[in-house]
């Protein structure tokens, strides 16, 4: 037993995978060409989009929103989870990042199910709260840029349906929000976001030092 989370080194990490991924043959490829991507730092974990898939087969989803694709990995992980007639709204600023996974999902057989929509996430998010899809999703993902993840937080509020779930990645950010000196505009706005869900009485939730930390949160009824 142990009662703080185990230090990951390399060796235990590489058994972590050996021991429990499962990465269907078009996830793993494109993870790969991610890695060698300019910008492949900002992919998510294996491992966590492996637990993404579970906590959407958990909660039955079929509606899901995305807010940051870069190259589609997160993207596909959900999708993959999500049945046929399920739907992925994914909004992302650049088309270019986004076209690396679309072949992936092509070969997945999920591209279907995927709805890009690029530009301005928050204008995406607030022109479906306007179209009448306010507490009609299941499942929602925040991983665009940092500095408006507090506006991204009460669109998705809006948007997940009682019961819904929605993840934020990179909130613990590589350690940075401890630094009382760092006040780059980004570290204050996920320092800000993180005290706030803590005290958020609309929702439970739980931080999680997966890859660079990870808030599920539960809309509550």
């Amino acid at each position: 037993m142990s009662y703080k989370t185990s230090p990951l080194t390399e060796p235990v990490y590489e058994y972590l995978l050996k021991a429990s991924l499962r990465e269907p043959d078009a996830l793993r490829a494109l993870r790969e060409v991610t890695e060698r991507h300019p910008h492949g730092g900002m992919r998510i974990c294996p491992e966590q989009g492996q637990f993404m898939r579970l906590l959407v087969e958990l909660t039955g989803a079929k509606t899901a929103l995305e807010i940051g694709v870069f190259t589609g990995y997160s993207t596909l992980s959900v999708a993959l989870a999500l049945p046929r007639d399920g739907r992925l709204i994914a909004c992302d600023r650049n088309a270019e990042w986004p076209a690396v996974g679309q072949p992936f999902w092509r070969e997945a057989g999920v591209e279907d199910i995927i709805d890009l929509r690029i530009g301005k996430a928050a204008e995406t998010l607030d022109s479906l709260i306007r179209d009448g899809d306010s507490g009609t999703f299941d499942f929602a993902f925040i991983d665009g840029d940092k500095k408006n993840y507090g506006v991204y937080y009460e669109q998705c509020l809006t948007l997940v349906r009682p019961g819904g779930l929605i993840l934020i990645d990179n909130v613990l950010w590589d350690g940075r929000l401890i630094d009382p000196a760092d006040t780059e505009r980004a570290t204050d706005a996920i320092r800000t976001l993180n005290d706030k869900i803590h005290g958020d009485e609309r929702v439970s939730m739980c931080m999680l030092p997966i890859g660079d930390g990870l808030t599920i949160i539960r809309k509550r009824g």
